[in-house]
């Protein structure tokens, strides 16, 4: 009887693995085949995957190539590669792996920066966050998210005082090429008083990743940032994940209750990608070569910056580039209809050696009214006014056809504004917190700071 029950026990211990295998049984895994390969589109045969899952495809050089399902057509699948197509031949093997693409995340991001699968770039060592999420984020209730109260200090006397952003805004950064866009957004990021900040470097050229990490940003500021580069040279699909990966580092940071920065370069440089998957996959084109699913793609990104349900906020700058300083530019006027105000930099200023080159009357912020006090805002809209009226009457004034007395107004101007342009100039190395901002402005405008410009 003993033997039999130690055979008894033996068996159990062989069956075991097969008797949790039973429990548990893995999907059966269907290989399909490539057959066709038109630019950075690959279509396969085969095989079944949902829209967003991943897929192996042995190369001839023994290494599995990653790519995401964007599309498909009858039993046919639209992929898109996540890395380099070097090795892939027809009738590669075409391997679903029933998984999306999920990314670490982590107090160990401080510090560090990643490419848009979340791997490290910089020489620190491999990312050790055990914690990982979705690319896509979680939707948050609208109903449920805390309204805009709280201004943020960017250290920028031109937004602090005449543009004032609220903890939780979505702002647009609209410039042309070359006039200061990646400078006032290491401005903001070494200056502001956010607790974390997250930089999404998108499509923009591989040296000024480096520029940015060690001229722009410094020590100081990447000790409390997380910096995601995406350069132009990758996959589209790569530099679309690179402002999702940059989001949804954001988006945890924000659920920890702290509040963030969130800046992206660019906007337009997302758009663009999703541009390319689309076209490549057959979506016609409809505004200027854009096609529908890139004005959805926008509004998906943007929205889910902003306050959340758990104490925290993602404050976030997304830099729009206007093609030949169009303003009215698709993405740029799709980008002005779904944030919470604008930033235009102009190159007549920036040309004219005014640095920040913020245009104040093309700016706005549709929340400060909300996080500032009534003397601040009368402040900030006088100084518009005055501001508004020289630069309106200033070819007259240049060529001397402007009589002195001839209107009160336009003299009040002329008498402030070489005070009011002082102000809006600042050095990148300078910093003017939200008090000393105030003080300057009131002082631009000839009154103390209790009376001209109160917090």
């Amino acid at each position: 009887m003993m033997l039999n029950g130690a055979r008894s026990e033996i068996w159990k211990a062989r069956l075991q693995p097969y008797l949790e295998r039973a429990r548990e049984p893995q999907p059966l895994v269907v290989a399909g085949k490539l057959t066709r390969m038109v630019g950075l589109t690959l279509e396969a045969v085969g095989c079944q995957a949902a829209i967003g899952g991943r897929c192996l495809i042995d190369s001839t050089q023994g290494e599995a190539i990653e790519a995401e399902v964007v599309g498909f057509h009858g039993d046919r699948l639209y992929l898109m590669p996540i890395g380099e197509l070097h090795g892939l031949g027809p009738d590669a093997s075409v391997v679903p792996t029933h998984s999306v693409c999920r990314v670490p995340v982590g107090e160990q991001l401080l510090g560090r920066v990643l490419d848009g699968t979340g791997k490290a770039l910089d020489d620190k060592g491999p990312i050790e966050a055990q914690q990982q999420v979705p690319l896509t984020g979680r939707p948050i209730n609208p109903l449920v998210r805390e309204p805009i109260r709280e201004p943020l200090d960017v250290g920028v006397a031109a937004i602090n005082a005449l543009l004032s952003v609220g903890r939780g805004q979505r702002m647009g950064l609209f410039a042309g090429s070359g006039v200061g866009k990646s400078v006032l957004l290491g401005m903001m990021t070494r200056y502001t008083n956010a607790d974390v900040i997250v930089v999404g470097l998108i499509g923009e050229r591989g040296r000024e990743v480096k520029e940015f990490v060690q001229n722009i940003l410094g020590e100081e500021g990447l000790a409390r940032s997380v910096v995601v580069a995406t350069p132009a040279d990758n996959p589209p699909l790569m530099r679309m994940h690179g402002a999702m990966l940059a989001t949804s580092i954001a988006e945890y940071f924000r659920d920890q209750g702290k509040q963030v920065l969130l800046l992206m370069d660019s906007l337009t440089r997302f758009a663009q990608a999703q541009r390319e998957v689309a076209l490549a996959i057959g979506e016609p084109p409809a505004t200027k070569g854009y096609p529908p699913s890139v004005f959805a793609k926008l509004p998906q990104l943007v929205e889910r910056a902003g306050t959340g349900d758990r104490g925290g906020s993602i404050t976030a700058f997304y830099t729009v580039l206007a093609e030949g300083d169009d303003q009215n530019d698709p993405v740029a006027d799709a980008a002005r209809a779904i944030l919470d105000g604008h930033v235009v930099l102009s190159r007549e200023l920036a040309e004219a050696g005014h640095y920040p080159a913020i245009d104040i009357e093309a700016s706005i912020s549709r929340v400060m009214v909300d996080v500032v006090a009534p003397e601040h805002e009368q402040a900030a809209r006088r100084f518009k006014q005055l501001y508004s009226t020289y630069r309106q009457n200033r070819d007259l004034i240049n060529v001397g056809a402007y009589q002195a007395g001839s209107d009160p107004r336009v003299d009040e101007a002329i008498a402030m504004y070489p005070q009011l342009s002082r102000f809006l100039q600042q050095h990148m190395h300078e910093r003017r917190p939200w008090k000393e901002s105030l003080a300057g402005l009131a002082s631009a405008l000839g009154a103390t700071a209790d009376d001209g410009a109160g917090a």
